[in-house]
Formats: C-alpha cells, structure tokens, sequence
C-alpha cells in the first residue's frame, strides 16, 4: 500500500483501520538502541504482514516502542499485540543483546501492559453529528 489514505478493500468490505500501539519494556528498563530498534521495525514489520496489516509508522525510546499499525477488520487488536509482542521479545533475546541480558532477567522483554488508541479518520465528534444528523424515518 502506498498511501496511508487509500481504503482497502476485502472481500465483503472496504475499510481503513489505523491503531496507534505502545509497548513498555519490563521494569521500564533503558535497554534500546538505534540496532535493537532497527531490528524490531523489521521483527514487526513482519509479523504485521502475517496479518495482512501494515507498519505504518515505528520509533521508539530506550524503554518504550510506538507503532502505527493498518490492519484490516478481521484482526482482532489484541491477537495482533500478542503476536507482535510474543514475536519480537523471542527473536530480539536470541540476538543475546548484552543490555537486554544485564537488565532483563527471566524471558520477558515486554511489560505485559500496553496501550492501543484508534486513529485516523473524522474526530470522534464530527462522527457523532453526522450520526445525529441522519433522517430518521417517519
């Protein structure tokens, strides 16, 4: 897909789905660099293709990831944050960062909470009165 703004189409239904992710490593530790960021744009990237999303958008902090994420209507948010965070915390602890080992014991490398907000499209309150503005049958 070239344009963020381009619907897309299924089978059934056209759509244009956009959520904003946020995912905090465990203990909010400072273990990211500009290598382990570039490999997770490519571990996520990946697991959004999977789900026939897309990766619109990615960067991060030393302890915090955000995504923006296209997915079409059959995914469920939470199937895909699972994956997605089950997926890279097992390819990125195989690469033995040193950081990641030193500051991360146990196996995980994500807190287990996250942060999902849909995005795009009218405000929420210009859809309201459009909403409200429609001809009800008599």
């Amino acid at each position: 897909m070239s344009d963020d703004n381009d619907l897309r189409h299924g089978r059934h239904c056209v759509f244009l789905m956009h959520v904003h992710l946020v995912f905090v490593t465990k203990y909010r530790s400072n273990v990211f660099t500009k290598e382990i960021l570039d490999d997770l744009r490519g571990i996520f990237a990946s697991v959004c293709t999977d789900f026939e999303a897309e990766l619109s958008g990615f960067d991060g902090e030393d302890d915090h990831v955000h995504l923006l994420v296209n997915y079409p209507p059959k995914v469920s948010v939470s199937a895909l944050v699972n994956s997605l965070k089950g997926v890279s915390s097992r390819m990125i602890r195989k690469k033995n960062y040193p950081d990641i080992r030193k500051k991360l014991w146990g196996g995980a490398l994500w807190s287990p909470s996250y942060f999902a907000g849909s995005c795009g499209g009218a405000p929420i309150e210009v859809i309201r009165q459009y909403i409200e503005q429609q001809q009800t049958p008599h």
